[in-house]
């Protein structure tokens, strides 16, 4: 697999991120987004604002992208030891079907995880398919009794 770069989201990437994107919510929900010629450029934008908050790394292959993941960092209340506290959450991990089983979902997710650790980070949460939670173990991840969560509906 030393065909495979795996590095942070750069500008020029960020179309195929978006189409990485709208391929993940067909692929996850089964649902086809309506025509939409602009999602590509609100992504972008959107990805350039949140960029401090929001990390991506992508998979390259021959210059196509195929993978992405992305790490929300999240600032979290001081306490009297660490006025500067944050913690981490991976979102959209996605490959495409065809490079699929080649490890690149795990070594995107331990990208982030060691940007993480660079960060600083205190912890990073997943919510995760049932399908990936072994892949996630193999990354660290682990069953908390202690992380709860409500669902509040959906868009």
């Amino acid at each position: 697999m030393s065909d495979v770069e795996i590095r942070p989201a750069r500008d020029e990437d960020l179309p195929a991120v978006a189409e990485l994107r709208q391929r993940w919510t067909l692929e996850s929900r089964g649902e086809v987004p309506a025509a939409d010629e602009e999602f590509g450029a609100r992504f972008a934008a959107w990805a350039r604002a949140h960029a401090a908050t929001h990390r991506c790394a992508v998979a390259v292959v021959a210059g196509r992208v195929v993978g992405m993941a992305w790490l929300a960092v999240v600032p979290r209340v001081p306490h009297p030891a660490a006025s500067d506290r944050a913690s981490g959450d991976v979102q959209s991990v996605y490959v495409l079907p065809d490079r699929r089983g080649e490890g690149l979902g795990g070594r995107l997710v331990d990208a982030l995880l060691d940007q993480a650790r660079a960060l600083g980070l205190e912890r990073v949460t997943v919510h995760s398919s049932e399908r990936a939670v072994t892949a996630y173990e193999r990354s660290g991840f682990a069953v908390s009794p202690h992380l709860l969560q409500v669902e509040l509906g959906h868009r």
